[in-house]
């Protein structure tokens, strides 16, 4: 990356579409991971983790500029307890949760990987 490059500008609709993605590509991930059974239960929490994470923060990704979709993102990561049914470990639960935060809180801040809408990333 060149030092003198111009940023890129904050594209919200860019970041609403990688979280649909990501929401679909989670739910996904889910049913194959409860097909397998009890030695993917880690696999199925990861999974509702990244998608109770873009859920939440699809509403404002539409909307927000740049820096308010970073403020909301801290504000979720600071939560004490996320509270989610149907989940096998709450506090693996949690855990995936904070993980899915801080990546894209480093999206959010770098204005990068937005554009990557693969399923598996």
């Amino acid at each position: 990356m060149l030092l003198n490059a111009e940023p890129k500008a904050w594209n919200a609709e860019q970041v609403r579409t990688w979280l649909e993605n990501r929401v679909d590509a989670a739910r996904r991930d889910q049913v194959v991971a409860d097909k397998r059974g009890y030695a993917a239960n880690d696999d199925y929490d990861q999974a509702a983790a990244e998608e109770w994470v873009c859920r939440s923060l699809m509403a404002m990704a539409g909307k927000a500029d740049q820096a308010a979709f970073a403020n909301h993102i801290k504000r979720l990561a600071v939560q004490d307890e996320y509270i989610v049914t149907g989940v096998h470990d709450d506090r693996r639960f949690e855990r995936h949760v904070r993980a899915s935060l801080r990546k894209i809180a480093r999206m959010t801040k770098m204005n990068s990987g937005f554009e990557n809408t693969l399923r598996y990333q």
